[in-house]
């Protein structure tokens, strides 16, 4: 059993601290976001968690990746369709994952332990398309998430290429709401799976009771999935579990929802229920969904906690 986190931790950006630093930022060239990263990676190691993410710390999930392609842009904080989605204009997350995984090599002195990594993580086409307001060019959703799925290809393919992250995941939460055609879903993540050579995992959270079977077809190798903040999925994933075939299982066990440490009883609880349904080898515990709204304190003890579980079972 692996932990690891969903993605985004709290952000604290620090005005520059040092002489060299001071000149950067009176240059305009000083990134304020770097040292976030530095301390979302470091406090996921302090924490125990074995695949790291860099914190996402530059926006939010859906206009982090959109203000970087063509044919969308950002009006009032929301991402609009305006044009025929092309290529991304640069590479969106691959320099904030290199530098996290360099915190990371210095973290361990140069020597990351073998199960040690991170993972690169990117919004999906569905999740994007299904936020935006499509204003011209699209006559439907369907055609507009291909495009997308088309474009964001290019931001997976960079992060497997130069950052040789352990896996990549993809974030669909809308695919559990009922308002995403399944059929064109799953085309889209086709199309960022092809030719991919490390895994690829999808993150859906919701409730699943009615997407579950859909899900478990999608050409992933690991599906994950949100257990502790509802009473629903488990007896979901119990009647499902061979539907998977041979699928990963991203367990969600921490509550990300509520601003408090979860209690270990009911975390150890679940997670054994999880051990006895698809087994500790095809497990990766991870907290529900983002903990960017926590406290940072908070958000660490929750990946503290959730890695004395893990240490349990592993």
């Amino acid at each position: 059993m692996k932990s690891t986190v969903v993605g985004s931790f709290p952000v604290e950006q620090k005005d520059p601290s040092n002489a060299k630093d001071k000149l950067l930022k009176a240059l305009g060239a000083y990134d304020s976001f770097k040292q976030s990263i530095k301390d979302c990676v470091t406090s996921q190691l302090d924490a125990g968690v074995d695949i790291i993410s860099d914190g996402q710390v530059r926006d939010d999930m859906v206009s982090i990746f959109t203000k970087y392609i063509p044919g969308m842009k950002i009006e009032e904080g929301n991402t609009v369709i305006v044009s025929k989605i092309k290529n991304p204009v640069r590479e969106i997350s691959v320099d904030d994952l290199k530098y996290a995984k360099k915190v990371m090599n210095d973290y361990y002195g140069g020597n990351v332990p073998e199960g040690k990594g991170i993972k690169g993580i990117i919004t999906g086409p569905n999740t994007i398309v299904h936020s935006s307001r499509i204003q011209s060019f699209y006559k439907n959703k369907e055609d507009a998430i291909i495009d997308l799925a088309h474009s964001l290809k290019f931001e997976v393919d960079a992060i497997a290429k130069k950052v040789e992250p352990v896996y990549i995941q993809i974030d669909e939460p809308f695919l559990s709401t009922g308002m995403v055609d399944m059929k064109t879903a799953r085309e889209a993540i086709d199309i960022i799976h092809d030719g991919l050579e490390i895994p690829l995992a999808m993150h859906v959270c919701g409730i699943l009771d009615s997407a579950f079977k859909d899900l478990s077809k999608f050409n992933v190798d690991i599906l994950d999935m949100e257990f502790a903040g509802n009473n629903v999925n488990l007896g979901v994933l119990e009647k499902n579990a061979s539907l998977l075939d041979g699928k990963k299982v991203g367990f969600g066990c921490i509550d990300s929802s509520v601003n408090e440490v979860d209690d270990i009883e009911d975390v150890d609880n679940l997670v054994r229920k999880a051990v006895e349904i698809v087994g500790s080898e095809n497990l990766l515990i991870d907290p529900d969904c983002g903990l960017r709204r926590a406290p940072k304190d908070v958000a660490f003890k929750k990946l503290q906690l959730m890695n004395q579980i893990k240490e349990k079972y592993s």
